[in-house]
């Protein structure tokens, strides 16, 4: 069982934005979470499980054929790969997230300018050079929650290698936030890296559950894979 009793109703809202992000199709429950068509060629669909069993987890790993299928299992660490049949790999660890949105007026640093704009419930935010040069790029997927109310997925949040150290994430973050805000969104989410973590958290954003990530692909050498041997 999760630690957190709320994580099933936040990943199931994380998803709502998420799959507007992404142009996928609505998620299809099932009984131990959501399966999600993506349509992609490396992510053709994807399994969300948000509080995965030891059964749950085995039944499905070693039942898929499909490669390039995903499984996000939330509020489980590394402890969890025993569970994992062959023939998966393990993506960059998760961590689910959330903050209340408010108006916000970031400072953009020198040298740099920001655009935004919205389309098909997606809003996006593009940080660039004064000269041009692209810098950093996230949008936000806006979705509703179980109670009816608007809320908000980052997703796909980068900054150029280049660029990083400068300020540019807490920009476009905020920029982002600021703007799903006057969409009529209340609250964000996001699943983001280690690495993201401690910008999300500098800016306000609470950690509520580890995610582990994996991908389904058998032909790659088994010296990559899980269950190899």
């Amino acid at each position: 069982m999760p630690d957190d009793p709320t994580v099933p109703a936040l990943v199931r809202a994380w998803i709502s934005g998420w799959t507007v992000s992404r142009g996928a199709a609505d998620p299809r429950p099932e009984p131990w979470g959501w399966s999600i068509d993506v349509g992609q060629p490396r992510h053709p669909w994807r399994h969300v499980l948000p509080a995965p069993t030891e059964p749950d987890v085995r039944k499905l790993t070693e039942g898929t054929t499909v490669p390039w299928t995903w499984l996000k299992l939330f509020d489980v660490d590394e402890r969890a790969l025993p569970w994992i049949g062959p023939g998966w790999h393990i993506d960059v660890p998760g961590h689910l997230m959330t903050c209340r949105l408010r108006p916000e007026s970031p400072t953009v640093p020198a040298g740099y300018r920001i655009t935004t704009w919205s389309r098909g419930g997606v809003i996006r935010a593009l940080v660039r050079t004064t000269s041009g040069e692209y810098a950093a790029r996230g949008q936000m997927g806006i979705g509703p929650g179980s109670d009816g109310r608007l809320l908000a997925a980052a997703d796909q949040i980068e900054t150029a290698p280049e660029h990083r150290r400068r300020g540019l994430g807490s920009l476009l973050m905020r920029t982002l936030q600021s703007e799903a805000h006057a969409a009529g969104a209340h609250t964000g989410l996001l699943v983001g890296t280690t690495e993201g973590r401690a910008l999300y958290s500098a800016l306000g954003w609470r950690w509520h559950a580890p995610m582990l990530s994996l991908w389904y692909d058998p032909s790659t050498p088994t010296d990559h894979l899980l269950g190899g041997s």
